[in-house]
C-alpha cells in the first residue's frame, strides 16, 4: 500500500473554547491508502495538544509509517495495527488515521459499508448532540439559536458562571443539556454545581475532575442524580477497568483510542463494566466523523459534531439534519471529496 497524507486546517465558525483552552483553527491531517489495484482509502487524524500530539507529530509518524504499509495487506487489520501500536504507542490520532483509512479502503474492496463490514445494522436516525463552546452569555445564546432545531445541547462548562449561563440558556430552549467540564471543577464546585443541575434538564455530566481523580469521583458517587461520564480519563481499554464502580459511562474517541478496531473493543470492555457510551469526536471533516458514525449502533449517547462547527470541510460524507444523522450510501465510509480528483492526484 501507498501511503500519502497532507494537512487539513479546518476553520472554525466560532471561536472554540473549553475549560483549558481556545482555537479559531483545527489543524488536522487527512491519510490517502492506496492499494495496488487502485482503491483508496481516506482516513483523518484530529491531534490535540491535551494527549501529546499536533500536526508535527502526527506527520513524523505517517512519515515513519510509509515503509511500515508498503508491503502490508490491507485485510491484516490485526497485525497492522498491533504493529502501529507496538512503534507508535501515544501517537492515537495518528495511528487512529491509518485505521480508519484501512477501514475505507476494506469496504471499498468487497463493496460494503463500513457499518456492514463491522456486523451493525445500518444506523437509523441516531440524534447527536450539538457542541456549545464557552464564550460570553450573549454569544451562548446566539450560539443556541442558531442551532435550535438540535434536540441536544452539548454546553461546555468548567468557568465560574456555568450554572448561571446553563439557567439564562434554558430559558431560551427546551433542548436537552449534556454538560462537558473538560476537568475543570473542584469537588466542592461539583457537589454544590450537580445538585443545581438536577432542576436544569442536564442529561449527564462529563469530566468533572482532573484526569486520575478517581477519589474525587467516589466522593461524588450517589450525590446527584445525574449520571457521571469521563472523557479524558479513558484513552483505551486499559483505562476502563478503574472506573468500572465509580462513574455511569465513558466517552470514547477514534482519536484519543488509535480508531476504529480499538473503539470497538472499548465498547465491549464498557459493556462487560455495565458502563454506558457516549461515542465523541475532536474538531474534524466529514472523514472521521462518518467512520465514528458508522459504529454508532453500538453506543447509548452520540456527540459526532465536529465537522458542523467547520467552514471549510473539503469532504462529504454524514448529513445531519435536526440532529439526525444519516449515512451516505456507497462503499467504506461512503465519503465523497468536493473535489475529489484533484485530492486523489496527491
Amino acid at each position: 500500500m501507498n501511503l500519502s497524507f497532507y494537512p487539513l486546517d479546518l476553520k472554525l465558525k466560532h471561536t472554540f473554547q473549553i475549560a483549558r483552552e481556545s482555537r479559531d483553527i483545527q489543524n488536522n491531517i487527512i491519510v490517502l491508502l492506496r492499494d495496488t489495484d487502485g482503491v483508496v482509502g481516506f482516513g483523518e487524524a484530529a491531534p490535540t495538544r491535551f494527549l501529546g500530539e499536533d500536526a508535527k507529530s502526527v506527520t513524523r509518524v505517517l512519515d515513519q509509517s510509509v515503509d511500515l504499509l508498503q508491503q502490508a495487506d490491507p485485510f491484516h487489520l490485526e497485525d497492522t495495527t498491533h504493529l502501529l501500536k507496538s512503534r507508535f504507542p501515544r501517537d492515537t490520532a495518528a495511528r487512529a488515521a491509518i485505521d480508519i483509512a484501512l477501514y475505507d479502503m476494506i469496504g471499498k474492496k468487497l463493496k460494503i459499508p463500513l457499518y456492514q463490514l463491522l456486523g451493525l445494522k445500518k444506523p437509523n436516525a441516531n440524534v447527536t448532540s450539538f457542541t456549545i463552546g464557552i464564550d460570553t452569555l450573549e454569544k451562548m445564546c446566539k450560539k443556541v439559536d442558531e442551532v435550535k432545531d438540535f434536540p441536544i445541547l452539548k454546553i461546555k462548562a468548567g468557568f465560574k458562571e456555568d450554572i448561571e449561563t446553563l439557567r439564562e440558556l434554558r430559558k431560551i430552549t427546551r433542548a436537552v443539556f449534556r454538560v462537558d467540564v473538560n476537568t475543570g471543577w473542584t469537588l466542592h464546585e461539583a457537589i454544590k454545581k450537580l445538585k443545581l443541575m438536577e432542576n436544569l434538564g442536564v442529561e449527564l455530566v462529563e469530566q468533572p475532575f482532573p484526569v486520575g481523580s478517581i477519589e474525587l469521583l467516589q466522593k461524588i458517587r450517589g450525590a446527584a442524580k445525574i449520571p457521571i461520564f469521563v472523557d479524558e480519563d479513558v484513552k483505551d481499554t486499559h483505562d476502563i477497568p478503574a472506573f468500572s464502580n465509580v462513574v455511569d459511562g465513558i466517552n470514547i474517541k477514534l482519536m484519543k483510542c488509535g480508531g476504529i478496531r480499538e473503539a470497538i473493543r472499548m465498547i465491549h470492555t464498557a459493556r462487560a463494566h455495565n458502563l454506558k457510551i457516549m461515542m465523541g469526536c475532536n474538531i474534524e471533516s466529514s472523514v472521521s466523523i462518518t467512520a465514528a458514525s458508522h459504529v454508532t449502533p453500538l453506543v447509548d449517547h452520540i456527540d459526532l459534531d465536529g465537522h458542523l462547527l467547520v467552514t471549510n470541510d473539503p469532504y462529504t460524507g454524514v448529513m445531519v439534519d435536526r440532529g439526525k444523522l444519516t449515512l451516505p450510501v456507497g462503499d467504506g465510509l461512503g465519503v465523497v471529496a468536493r473535489n475529489e480528483a484533484s485530492l486523489l492526484s496527491l
